[in-house]
Protein backbone atom coordinates (compact mmCIF):
# COMPACT_ATOMS: atom_id res chain seq x y z
CA UNK A 1 0.00 0.00 0.00
CA UNK A 2 1.17 3.50 -0.67
CA UNK A 3 2.04 5.80 2.19
CA UNK A 4 -0.93 7.99 3.14
CA UNK A 5 -1.10 11.33 4.89
CA UNK A 6 -3.60 11.60 7.70
CA UNK A 7 -4.97 14.43 9.83
CA UNK A 8 -6.46 14.92 13.27
CA UNK A 9 -9.92 14.81 11.69
CA UNK A 10 -9.51 11.26 10.35
CA UNK A 11 -6.74 9.84 12.54
CA UNK A 12 -8.96 7.46 14.54
CA UNK A 13 -10.55 6.15 11.33
CA UNK A 14 -7.06 5.60 9.88
CA UNK A 15 -5.88 3.41 12.76
CA UNK A 16 -9.09 1.56 13.66
CA UNK A 17 -8.71 -1.48 11.37
CA UNK A 18 -5.76 -3.65 10.51
CA UNK A 19 -2.10 -2.96 11.10
CA UNK A 20 -1.06 0.67 10.74
CA UNK A 21 2.42 2.14 11.15
CA UNK A 22 2.10 5.85 11.92
CA UNK A 23 5.01 8.22 11.34
CA UNK A 24 4.74 11.39 13.44
CA UNK A 25 6.97 13.88 11.63
CA UNK A 26 7.51 17.52 10.59
CA UNK A 27 8.96 19.05 7.41
CA UNK A 28 11.76 20.85 9.29
CA UNK A 29 12.97 17.66 11.05
CA UNK A 30 16.26 16.31 9.69
CA UNK A 31 15.87 12.75 11.03
CA UNK A 32 12.32 12.71 9.59
CA UNK A 33 13.83 13.29 6.16
CA UNK A 34 16.23 10.41 6.75
CA UNK A 35 13.48 7.96 7.69
CA UNK A 36 11.15 8.88 4.80
CA UNK A 37 12.92 6.71 2.17
CA UNK A 38 13.20 3.87 4.70
CA UNK A 39 9.41 3.95 5.08
CA UNK A 40 9.00 4.00 1.29
CA UNK A 41 11.15 0.88 1.06
CA UNK A 42 9.22 -0.75 3.91
CA UNK A 43 5.97 -0.02 2.09
CA UNK A 44 7.30 -1.89 -0.94
CA UNK A 45 8.28 -4.88 1.20
CA UNK A 46 5.05 -5.25 3.22
CA UNK A 47 2.60 -4.26 0.49
CA UNK A 48 -1.07 -4.19 1.40
CA UNK A 49 -0.53 -6.01 4.71
CA UNK A 50 0.23 -2.74 6.49
CA UNK A 51 -0.93 0.84 6.10
CA UNK A 52 1.79 3.44 6.59
CA UNK A 53 0.33 6.78 7.63
CA UNK A 54 2.17 10.06 8.10
CA UNK A 55 1.04 12.70 10.60
CA UNK A 56 2.59 16.16 10.32
CA UNK A 57 2.75 17.17 14.00
CA UNK A 58 2.80 20.90 13.17
CA UNK A 59 -0.50 20.64 11.30
CA UNK A 60 -2.05 17.96 13.53
CA UNK A 61 -1.14 18.65 17.16
CA UNK A 62 -4.20 16.87 18.58
CA UNK A 63 -3.14 13.40 17.42
CA UNK A 64 0.46 13.97 18.50
CA UNK A 65 -0.67 15.23 21.90
CA UNK A 66 -3.09 12.36 22.42
CA UNK A 67 -0.25 9.86 22.08
CA UNK A 68 2.35 11.88 24.00
CA UNK A 69 4.64 12.50 21.06
CA UNK A 70 7.58 14.47 22.49
CA UNK A 71 10.28 13.74 19.88
CA UNK A 72 10.12 13.19 16.16
CA UNK A 73 10.27 11.06 14.24
CA UNK A 74 8.18 8.78 16.42
CA UNK A 75 6.73 5.67 14.83
CA UNK A 76 3.78 3.92 16.41
CA UNK A 77 2.27 0.63 15.36
CA UNK A 78 -1.48 0.25 15.86
CA UNK A 79 -3.33 -3.06 15.52
CA UNK A 80 -7.09 -2.62 15.15
CA UNK A 81 -6.85 0.74 16.92
CA UNK A 82 -4.66 -0.46 19.79
CA UNK A 83 -1.20 1.07 20.26
CA UNK A 84 1.13 -1.97 20.29
CA UNK A 85 4.63 -0.52 19.73
CA UNK A 86 6.56 2.75 19.69
CA UNK A 87 9.91 3.60 18.12
CA UNK A 88 11.55 7.01 18.61
CA UNK A 89 14.19 8.21 16.16
CA UNK A 90 15.50 6.76 12.94
CA UNK A 91 15.41 2.98 12.82
CA UNK A 92 16.91 0.67 10.18
CA UNK A 93 14.66 -0.97 7.64
CA UNK A 94 15.30 -4.48 8.99
CA UNK A 95 14.19 -3.48 12.50
CA UNK A 96 11.00 -1.83 11.24
CA UNK A 97 10.16 -4.72 8.95
CA UNK A 98 10.64 -7.21 11.81
CA UNK A 99 8.46 -5.08 14.11
CA UNK A 100 5.67 -4.89 11.56
CA UNK A 101 5.77 -8.58 10.69
CA UNK A 102 5.68 -9.48 14.41
CA UNK A 103 2.22 -7.88 14.66
CA UNK A 104 0.72 -9.33 11.48
CA UNK A 105 -1.85 -11.98 12.25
Amino acid sequence: MAIVNTTDAVFQDTIKEGLVLVDFWAPWCGPCKIIAPILEELSGKVGDAVTIAKVNVDDNPESAGQYGIMSIPTLKIFKDGVDVATYVGVRPLAELEAAVRQHLS
